[in-house]
């Protein structure tokens, strides 16, 4: 029976979904051997501060159908983005929100996980920059208990695009986010 996995980041032009979905992506399709993957993305007239939505289909097998139809596992990092989208989440998926942007908590019915994602980039890392590599050391972390992928294909794929002289601080964001989806308790509504 084939697998097919969707990952859907929503947040505001500039946090760096974008670039985060395309290396889930890359991980899979070009990192792991036998996997198939499909990146789409939307956002707002204004690039940066407007709305931004990246999905990403992973699967063991050719991908019949591009767009995610109920992710399994949403990450928003916005208030906006969480009421606009996380509606979608499949039953009993994962929804991740971040702790400070995402004020009010959607009823879905799935995992739900709120934590200090922005934060985490701004105060941990020391740049806010990064806050979509955090998001990525949570997909990674997601991918490996799903048995999807091991985190180190996502850490080479994120190693591979992000800017020369940024690697350690990209793989600081990475290690924390990972870690802080390791150790977090969801709860379900």
């Amino acid at each position: 029976m084939s697998k097919r996995f969707e990952i859907c980041l929503a947040g505001s032009g500039g946090q760096g979904v974008i670039t985060a979905a395309i290396m889930a992506g890359e991980a899979a399709s070009i990192f792991c051997d036998g996997l198939y993957a499909v990146q789409t993305q939307s956002y707002g007239p204004a690039a940066r501060g407007g709305s931004a939505k990246a999905e990403v289909v992973i699967s063991d097998e050719p991908i019949d159908y591009p767009k995610p139809i109920n992710p399994d596992l949403m990450i928003c990092l916005t208030g906006g983005a969480a009421d606009k989208y996380a509606g979608d989440v499949k039953h009993g998926g994962r929804l991740i929100l971040d702790s400070f942007a995402v004020e009010e908590v959607p009823v879905v019915d799935a995992n739900i996980y709120q934590l200090p994602i922005i934060q985490t980039a701004r105060d941990k890392i020391g740049r806010e920059i990064v806050t979509n590599m955090v998001a990525l050391g949570m997909i990674a972390r997601v991918l490996e208990l799903e048995g999807m992928m091991k985190p180190e294909a996502v850490r080479k794929a994120m190693l591979d695009r992000v800017p020369k002289g940024t690697e350690e601080l990209n793989s600081k964001a990475f290690d924390e986010g990972y870690s802080m989806f390791k150790d977090a308790p969801a709860h379900m509504q």
